[in-house]
């Protein structure tokens, strides 16, 4: 049966006796979709019909009664063969708990995928930002990402460790390089890749570690009341300090002059060190791990971004790579260890000049 009727058969159950429309609101690189739910009668619910279904399982806590008039919902549709929704509600209650805005959970059905969410709106970051309004969105960003962090404690995520920090940096190799860019590496090559790749993971491994949400950046913060709403969390680990702001000052999505990013950069560090995260004491060496996080996500990005469309058959971010590549650049030109992933990026580009190949 349609996974659409059954979220609608699903609702109706939910909502005996109201009227309501279902229309796409947003899809992720993932199989992940959501719905949004317009009710039509414009009747008070003050909750839902019947208990919530399995909420949180194991993790315990009852959800709060859904109280709005008319007004919208959000369905979170992940297929079970393909996603699981109980990392999302692990992450959704611990960021919750940390006094962030992310969507309550109304009810869910964990056997089907489902789940029934606050609406924290239709507009995110990226739609919303302009040059007059950035400064303040980008000041409760920080705000919310330090309650995160200050809310952080080990084991409560994955680790965000050599492991899977390896994984992620081997995504450029296999498919940017080799399937994407279409580039063999020689015997040399690979090895000085692999020896830039251990700096990288070392930089990074040495970093304080805290709650990561792992894509915080502007498709994924919400402008609402609070603000951000933030959203796309079931990914979170616990790992470097200066992960989230790479993500969100080098965004894939939109760019900003480094003076204006640095000047943001600056900001948090100085919060962070009075709200007593465990930030380096100097800002230099802060700015190093904020670099060095930057290339191991920028590296990660353009592996993904290439599988997305190689293997997933999803051409719309191929458009985001020359961004991704440029911070990518700018980084590998300031720190000599960087030189071979440097010389790789130049014989990369000069070959798309030679043959017109678009990346």
């Amino acid at each position: 049966m349609d996974r659409q009727l059954n979220i609608e058969q699903w609702l109706a159950r939910s909502f005996p006796g109201s009227d309501f429309s279902l229309a796409p609101a947003s899809a992720d690189a993932s199989f992940r979709r959501y719905f949004r739910v317009n009710f039509t009668d414009g009747e008070k619910r003050e909750k839902l019909a019947g208990p919530p279904q399995e909420f949180l399982g194991p993790l315990g806590g009852e959800p709060s009664a859904a109280s709005f008039s008319g007004g919208s919902l959000i369905v979170m549709d992940a297929p079970p063969a393909h996603e699981d929704i109980r990392p999302w509600l692990r992450v959704q209650r611990l960021f919750h708990d940390a006094g962030v805005h992310v969507p309550e959970v109304l009810a869910s059905d964990i056997d089907q995928g489902f789940l029934l969410l606050s609406d924290l709106g239709a507009t995110t970051y990226l739609a919303n930002l302009t040059d007059t309004n950035a400064d303040d969105h980008y000041r409760a960003a920080i705000d919310a990402l330090i309650r995160i962090q200050l809310a952080s404690r080990p084991d409560q995520l994955p680790a965000y460790d050599r492991d899977l920090l390896k994984r992620e940096l081997d995504l450029f190799p296999d498919w940017y390089l080799a399937k994407h860019a279409r580039f063999d590496l020689s015997d040399g090559q690979r090895s000085e890749l692999e020896t830039v790749f251990a700096k990288i993971l070392a930089i990074n491994l040495a970093e304080p570690a805290v709650y990561v949400h792992r894509d915080y950046h502007s498709r994924n913060l919400m402008v609402s009341d609070p603000n951000p709403g933030i959203v796309d969390f079931q990914d979170a680990v616990y790992g470097p300090i200066t992960y989230d702001l790479a993500s969100l000052f080098k965004d894939a999505y939109v760019s900003w002059p480094e003076e204006r990013t640095l000047d943001w950069l600056i900001r948090y560090w100085q919060q962070a060190r009075q709200a007593g995260l465990p930030v380096r004491a100097d800002f230099a060496d802060f700015h190093r791990d904020y670099e060095w996080m930057g290339v191991q996500r920028h590296v990660k990005v353009l592996g993904i971004f290439a599988r997305l469309y190689h293997r997933d058959g999803k051409d719309g971010y191929l458009k985001d790579m020359p961004l991704v590549a440029l911070y990518l650049r700018r980084a590998c030109e300031r720190y000599r260890e960087l030189a071979p992933l440097l010389r790789l990026l130049d014989q990369i580009e000069d070959r798309q000049a030679k043959v017109g190949y678009t990346f």
